[in-house]
């Protein structure tokens, strides 16, 4: 997750952003990196970068493409690709293209929706999610086409929003989103931070890349629905879910990271969406820690075309 500066200050933020992840995946030793020098952060991002593929085998003979071996989730690939995407825009290395190129569109599944059938037993909303924001950074970051019989970048981030909003639950807790999709998964029953977030963020991004202000009306929704139940509190803390069996009465305090960028992010493109602070709720200003007067450049999402 990550929130876009100026040139130095996004590769800053991008290059902490592939070191966390990458320490979830592969063990090695201390990157050096001098955070004022254009050279040494490429290079830092090109060892990480190295280092995650290291573990990728699904563009082998007889592998899955787009997957990562056990035990790491199908969401932490889905974050690998989307990390590699903005690799290659920030360093212009484009060595990876080709493996993440083949590792989206083949997890796409038979309805073009990032649901395979690899992934049904055990799929959840923020699973999806993540691929569809993997979609979202290739079409804003002008990642390679795919070919013109396969989905496009747009068409399956679209496809994930228009699942995702028909999920919206209002038969309990006054609406918002399930933890998993499917009844037979444990958690069906929770509705999650991230979740909220990740459907939050994803209608802000294309609300910004399209124009259409449907999709920055369900961003403004989800928003409001995660801060009226008490997910997103006074003091900006993102929690991490509630039961709706209790109509969401009760809420896990647990925090994560996580839970906070996608927030984070959203507003980011949600303030770059809509230019003004009246018309976006005022707990996206605690995010930015800055005065009125650099809001817009601090809160700017660099790089898209």
């Amino acid at each position: 997750m990550k929130l876009w500066g100026g040139a130095t200050g996004g590769r800053v933020l991008w290059v902490s952003y592939v070191t966390v992840f990458s320490t979830l995946i592969h063990s090695a030793s201390s990157i050096s990196l001098d955070v004022t020098s254009t050279a040494s952060i490429q290079n830092a991002a090109s060892i990480t970068a190295h280092g995650m593929v290291a573990w990728y085998s699904g563009n082998q003979t007889g592998q899955v493409p787009g997957l990562l071996p056990g035990p790491y989730y199908w969401w932490e690939a889905g974050a690998m690709w989307m990390t590699l995407i903005e690799y290659w825009v920030l360093t212009g290395d484009a060595q990876y293209n080709d493996i993440t190129m083949q590792a989206l569109q083949f997890q796409v599944g038979t309805n073009d929706d990032f649901m395979p059938s690899n992934q049904t037993k055990d799929e959840g909303n923020d699973d999806q999610m993540f691929w569809a924001l993997a979609a979202m950074d290739a079409a804003e970051l002008g990642f390679t086409n795919p070919p013109a019989s396969s989905p496009q970048w747009l068409a399956l981030a679209q496809a994930v929003f228009n699942e995702q909003t028909a999920r919206w639950d209002t038969t309990t807790c006054n609406g918002g989103m399930r933890w998993q999709i499917y009844l037979f998964n444990t958690g069906y029953d929770y509705k999650s931070g991230f979740v909220q977030g990740g459907l939050f963020t994803l209608a802000a991004r294309l609300a910004r890349y399209t124009g259409n202000d449907t999709y920055a009306d369900w961003a403004y929704k989800a928003w409001n629905w995660t801060a009226e139940i008490g997910l997103l509190d006074t003091n900006y803390n993102v929690y991490d879910g509630t039961n709706d069996l209790l109509n969401c009465s009760q809420i896990d305090h647990l925090q994560w990271t996580y839970n906070a960028a996608v927030f984070l992010q959203g507003a980011a493109y949600m303030w770059n969406h809509v230019g003004a602070p009246e018309r976006f709720p005022p707990r996206h200003h605690a995010y930015t820690s800055i005065d009125s007067d650099r809001r817009r450049s601090s809160c700017t999402v660099a790089h898209a075309r």
